[in-house]
């Protein structure tokens, strides 16, 4: 672990006052410093329009972290470090206090000139407070400058050249970290020793060994009180775009010439070069969308359009699955079948390996698909199924499986994904995080699709009851091809 005297860093949050400041940031950075990542050099300075005091600001920090191990007085002599700061995005002038408190508190805490902008708020502010840290001189000549920006990157590829080119105005690409805390997450950050560091599976990871790859990202929630965005994002936009394209690369990239972001980086750019980009005519034929109606469990969970702010006619997608090619030599001919969505039957991610299955000649039927399971969350783990016999007098074939979970007391050890990311932040590591030229190929495969089903409104919405595994489309997308999705949840009968 890195001496945390050398951890100095001022950290600027805008949006300090809203809900991912309060329910993800301040926690993860809380454990950060209940672990001893960050310690006595750190200050933070929290910005909105609401005109709090410093006290009021750090009555609502320690509310956050109730629910944390850790004592009263520890979590008290936390929320020392924090400041609050009223302030107008828009106006230059409040720039100028933000400025002056930061210059206080880098005295104050010794934090060497090292800063860091976390966008915790609407992105349609992102380029306006980016402008004005450039010209009201927000940005050190001493120390580093990073900033941190939270999806959604745009809604389009236009939008997000737009925002990337603002930014990029002010801060170098190796001065942006653009978070996706799916790539903080444990299992996700060991795709790549499973795949590189085991023979057994690097010498099969393509298509003349693998079968087909499934990617799930489901969620038990709906839309809760999040209807704002989700009626201008959907299904696609805040899940496809973003997560599941990260995954995807993590799980197919070519293998690098060493750990390091710059190396790892290369690798994405090449594999996203080969995402195949849907014609208008071949979207329909591809990805199936869905939105989610009432329930017939007993709480009676609502249909998506009757959910609080949300178009009685809304045509806007809580489910996706598709079927994604990568038209490189790994890879070509593998489908790579992805599916997310909200008020299935419960949350779990999780990538299944589908290996190719022979015709055995010494047995008299077909061997069964080997199949690696990574489990994301809500477990953490592997499983391997694989082919035996059954027990006895007998040859008759048998499924065995191998697993491997981390145990609670393991997780509870290791940084959650918001600790990891914002720590990689502070230590400089870009290599959990997402380059530009990524989302520039992420977001012209997302357009395709985007743009068919904006021009063909569907007519069958709601498609699947809450608490189901989502259209039948979904399935019959696989078994054109005589497959068959590997998560396949018991509807929910119960909230």
């Amino acid at each position: 672990m890195q001496n945390v005297s050398e951890n100095r860093v001022l950290i600027y949050i805008f949006g300090g006052s809203g809900d991912l400041a309060h329910r993800k940031l301040y926690p993860a950075l809380f454990n950060l410093y209940r672990k001893n990542h960050i310690k006595h050099n750190f200050a933070v300075i929290g910005t909105a329009r609401r005109d709090w005091s410093d006290d009021y600001y750090r009555s609502t920090i320690l509310k956050s972290l109730e629910e944390l191990p850790g004592s009263f007085n520890q979590k008290n002599s936390f929320t020392k470090h924090f400041y609050y700061q009223a302030h107008d995005v828009t106006d230059s002038k409040h720039y100028i206090a933000l400025d002056n408190l930061g210059i206080e508190l880098e005295k104050k805490y010794e934090t060497q000139g090292n800063r860091i902008f976390y966008m915790a708020m609407a992105p349609k502010f992102f380029a306006t407070i980016a402008e004005h840290l450039k010209s009201q001189n927000l940005v050190s000549e001493k120390g580093y400058n990073r900033i941190v920006i939270e999806k959604p990157f745009g809604r389009d590829f236009a939008s997000a050249k737009e925002l990337n080119d603002a930014i990029s105005d002010t801060f170098s690409e190796d001065q942006i970290y653009r978070i996706d805390h799916y790539l903080g997450k444990e299992m996700v950050l060991g795709l790549l020793p499973l795949r590189f560091s085991n023979p057994f599976f690097e010498q099969v990871w393509n298509r003349d060994f693998i079968d087909n790859i499934q990617i799930n990202l489901n969620e038990e929630l709906g839309v809760e009180d999040r209807a704002g965005y989700y009626e201008t994002a959907g299904a696609l936009r805040d899940m496809v775009q973003n997560h599941i394209m990260q995954i995807l690369a993590l799980t197919t990239l070519g293998a690098p010439e060493k750990m390091s972001a710059e190396a790892l980086r290369d690798q994405k750019q090449k594999l996203f070069a080969g995402l195949q980009v849907y014609k208008p005519e071949e979207v329909s034929k591809y990805f199936v969308r869905g939105q989610y109606g009432a329930s017939d469990i007993p709480d009676h969970e609502p249909a998506y359009r009757d959910e609080p702010n949300v178009a009685p006619n809304s045509t806007i997608e809580t489910f996706v699955a598709g079927e994604v090619h990568i038209d490189n030599d790994q890879w070509r001919g593998v489908p790579i079948f992805i599916r997310t969505g909200k008020r299935l039957p419960e949350k779990n991610s999780r990538i299944d390996v589908v290996f190719k299955p022979r015709q055995n000649p010494i047995f008299s039927q077909p061997d069964e698909p080997n199949i690696l399971t990574i489990e994301i969350e809500p477990e953490e783990g592997v499983a391997l199924q694989f082919n035996g016999k059954k027990i006895g007098q007998t040859t008759d074939p048998a499924r065995y499986q191998l697993t491997y979970q981390h145990s609670k007391a393991e997780i509870a050890q290791v940084l959650d994904a918001y600790e990891r990311l914002i720590y990689d932040v502070i230590l400089g590591d870009h290599t959990n995080f997402s380059h530009w030229l990524e989302l520039e190929k992420t977001w012209k495969f997302v357009d395709a699709i985007r743009q068919y089903w904006d021009n063909n409104a569907p007519t069958d919405f709601p498609n699947y009851k809450s608490g189901t595994a989502g259209p039948a489309a979904s399935d019959s997308l696989l078994q054109r091809s005589n497959r068959q999705w590997i998560y396949q949840p018991e509807p929910r009968t119960t909230r």
